[in-house]
Parts: C-alpha cells; sequence; structure tokens
C-alpha cells in the first residue's frame, strides 16, 4: 500500500503550525508561565525554543523521512527490532497517556465555549457552569465526542482529513486571536500591567522551572519522538527541513505569544489569579467574560478558536499512535481496524481524568514533559547516532553542504539530548 504524503510544502507547513499551535499555547503556556517564574520563565523558554527544539524538530523529521516510518518502524530500522519496537512502543505508549487528558481538557473547553455561546458568563450563571464542569459525567460525554471526531479526520486520511482541517482552523485561530489582542491591550492600564510583569526575575528560576521551561518548549512544538517523526515521513522529499522547522516555530512561538497578550493583560486588569494551574482557562476566564465589557462575544470566540486548534494536536498525537501501530500489521484494512481499537483505549482511559481533575496537572508534568522529553531526546539520539552524519545532513540540507553543517549535526549529536538528559537527570535528583 502506497504511503500519504502532504500534497505540497504549504499544505505540510501548515499542518505542522496546526498540531505544534494547540493547548500547549493556549491553555498550557499561560499558566506554566504563571506559576513557574513568569517572564524569566518565558526568556528561558524561547531560549530553549530557539536552540534546543528547532533542531530536535529537524531530527524527529529527518528520521521519518529517512525511513518513511512512524516511531515504531522507524526506531526498529535504525535500532533493531527488538530494541526499537520496544522503544518505539514505549514513546507511543506514552502518547496514549497523555492524549487522554488531552482530550478530556478539549472537551472542558467545547463544553465551555457552548456554555458561553448558549448562555454568557454572568454572576447569575457561573454557579450554574461551575456545577456543570465539576460534573466528571458531563464533561466525560463532551471528551468522547471530541474523540469521535478526532477519529474520524483520521479515518479519511491525510488530505482529505489532516490537511482539510488544518486549512480552515489555523487561518481562523490567527484572525480570532489577533483581533482579541488588539482589544486586551487597550484595556485601560493594561500595558502598564503588562510591562510589569515582563520584568524578569531570574532568581526565582529552580531546577522545576527549568525543567518545565524545557518541557514546555517540547509540548509545545510537538517534539516526543512520535508527532513530528510521523508527520516526518508524510513529508515531500524536496522540503527544506531548517526552514520548515524556524517557520513552525515561530509559528508555535508567535501564538504563544498572542495569546499570552490576550490573557494576561486581561486577567491582570481585573485583579484575577494567574497562577491557577492547570484550571486557569476554566476558573479564571469565566469570570474574566464576566466582567469585560463584549465579553460573551469576546470570549466565545476565543474558546471557540481554542477548541478548534487544539482539536488539530489531538489529531496529530492520535495519527502518530494509528499510523505507528497501523503500518506495522500486514493486512489491507489494519488502519480501519487500529482506529476502532485505540478510539476504545482513549474513552476507557480517559475517564479518571474525567472525574478527578487534579490528575490531570500531575500526568502533564510526567508525560506532557518528562516523558516527551524523553522520547525526543531518544529519536535525536537515534538519528545522530544510527543515521550517521552524511544520512542527516542530506535529509535536513539535501544536496548542498556547507562548513557550518557539521557544526549544526555536531549540536544535534551533542548539545540537544545532552541538555535534555541533564535536565531530566537534575529534576529527578532534586526531587528523590
Amino acid at each position: 500500500m502506497e504511503r500519504q504524503k502532504f500534497s505540497s510544502k504549504y499544505a505540510s507547513t501548515l499542518t505542522f503550525i496546526g498540531v505544534a499551535v494547540g493547548l500547549g499555547n493556549v491553555w498550557r503556556f499561560p499558566y506554566m508561565m504563571g506559576e513557574y517564574g513568569g517572564s524569566a520563565f518565558l526568556i528561558v523558554y524561547l531560549l530553549f525554543t530557539i536552540f534546543l527544539a528547532i533542531p530536535g524538530l529537524t531530527a524527529e523529521w529527518t528520521l521519518g523521512r529517512a525511513t518513511g516510518k512512524g516511531p515504531i518502524g522507524a526506531l526498529s530500522i535504525v535500532l533493531g527490532n527488538a530494541w526499537g519496537r520496544r522503544i518505539g512502543g514505549l514513546i507511543v505508549f506514552t502518547m496514549v497517556v497523555s492524549t487522554s487528558y488531552y482530550l478530556v481538557v478539549i472537551g472542558n473547553i467545547a463544553f465551555t465555549a457552548s456554555f458561553s455561546i448558549s448562555s454568557g458568563f454572568s454572576d447569575s450563571t457561573i454557579a450554574e457552569f461551575d456545577g456543570q464542569m465539576s460534573n466528571g459525567w458531563l464533561q466525560y460525554v463532551y471528551g468522547l465526542v471530541i474523540l469521535g471526531f478526532v477519529m474520524l479526520v483520521l479515518h479519511l486520511g491525510v488530505n482529505k482529513g489532516i490537511e482539510w482541517v488544518s486549512r480552515l482552523f489555523v487561518p481562523f485561530f490567527a484572525l480570532v486571536i489577533l483581533y482579541l489582542v488588539v482589544n486586551a491591550l487597550f484595556l485601560p492600564g493594561a500595558l502598564d500591567k503588562v510591562a510589569e510583569f515582563l520584568k524578569p526575575d531570574f532568581s526565582v528560576l529552580t531546577t522545576e522551572h527549568i525543567f518545565a521551561a524545557l518541557g514546555q518548549s517540547f509540548f509545545s512544538i510537538g517534539l516526543a519522538g512520535t508527532i513530528m517523526v510521523i508527520y516526518g515521513s508524510y513529508m515531500p522529499a524536496d522540503q527544506k527541513m531548517l526552514k520548515t522547522a524556524s517557520i513552525t516555530a515561530l509559528g508555535d512561538v508567535g501564538a504563544a505569544m498572542l495569546a499570552s497578550l490576550f490573557l494576561i493583560p486581561t486577567i491582570l486588569v481585573f485583579d484575577l489569579d494567574l497562577s491557577q494551574g492547570p484550571t486557569l482557562v476554566f476558573s479564571t476566564l469565566p469570570k474574566l467574560f464576566s466582567v469585560m465589557e463584549g465579553g460573551r462575544i469576546l470570549g466565545s470566540a476565543f474558546l471557540l478558536a481554542l477548541c478548534l486548534i487544539a482539536f488539530l494536536s489531538a489529531v496529530g498525537t492520535l495519527e502518530a499512535v494509528v499510523g505507528s501501530i497501523s503500518e506495522e500489521l500486514k493486512f489491507r484494512s489494519s488502519r480501519g481496524i487500529v482506529i476502532l481499537i485505540i478510539l476504545l483505549v482513549e474513552a476507557a482511559i480517559m475517564l479518571p481524568s474525567a472525574l478527578d481533575p487534579d490528575l490531570i496537572g500531575v500526568l502533564d508534568l510526567i508525560f506532557g514533559s518528562g516523558m516527551q522529553m524523553l522520547g525526543s531526546a531518544i529519536a535525536v539520539t537515534t538519528v545522530a547516532w544510527g543515521l550517521g552524519r552524511l544520512a542527516t545532513k542530506a535529509q535536513i540540507f539535501g544536496s548542498v553542504d556547507r562548513p557550518w553543517h557539521d557544526t549544526y549535526f555536531a549540536w544535534v549529536k551533542w548539545v540537544v539530548p545532552g541538555v535534555i538528559f541533564i535536565v531530566l537527570i537534575n529534576y529527578l535528583v532534586s526531587n528523590l
């Protein structure tokens, strides 16, 4: 069976941005920034993105495009079947777990958006919203609906499914968030509040803050040794990786900054709590939209755009799972069967997160940060040490060979995995 490919460089780039820009930027980034050091966290996150995430992204794409496989198949080719299947299976399992609570959060956002559109947020409706939001079974049903639509897109395939929704949702999100930022910055005192918040205090940074910043950088851009590996296998052979990685990272960071430029000024202006953790969107924003002028329209637009862009990230994560497993099976109908099995598995393991929202924060730090960073480090190490210098440079830079390409390869081989492992070990040691 011929392997699916993105239809064009434009379509693939838009899809990469779509999977990178999601809850990592809008749900996760503001609360991580508020909880782990403010603007000092922001600066560390930006440095990690430029010097580690972009090279890591080119390495993961290289692994996928060079082998024409997802993570299980790619690691099996480079490392051998015994170790490749075990390690690939582990990082795919990590994606299954992280997607389970991610789907619950997207379901929460879908519910919040529908409530905002139908009832709006006010003193008389917030109590009703809080009651329904705390109904774990209701939120579970919303998560199941999201899961069903994700699986439908995967069933339609790369071109008719993943590409199509990316072309539609990414521009819509960009237009909505730009409009909201303009509104936020014109709030009385907003610019002064932002300027005060953006004064970095590096003395507050701890090992946990550094770990969180690196985890956010990798989580946000989609690095885990899974999504970008299989998307790399769909990438056109003549697409320039470093340029595409830079555009993807710019789009991802830009979305995070735009979301923050809407959320942070408005939250600070109305004296609400920025350090709410994973519940920030659901505990703080309804109060915000209830007191903002035009809050019902602005809030509904924001929540709808957030739901759609988060949906794209869920599509990417589950495509990594479905595509990786189905390509290992030999029969023609394997993809459809795997889609059904994964749907049932995710439906089962979503339930604990829906019934106990506190579990999401714990799972997110372990699987959203730690395990995904480990998965990416494995993928990068496999590329540098397994595929080797010539094959890696040929994938990233094509036939052109420049002296600095060797320096770039050395950076990918030594620095990127080295920093990841150092940060992971330091965090584990500091928390023993």
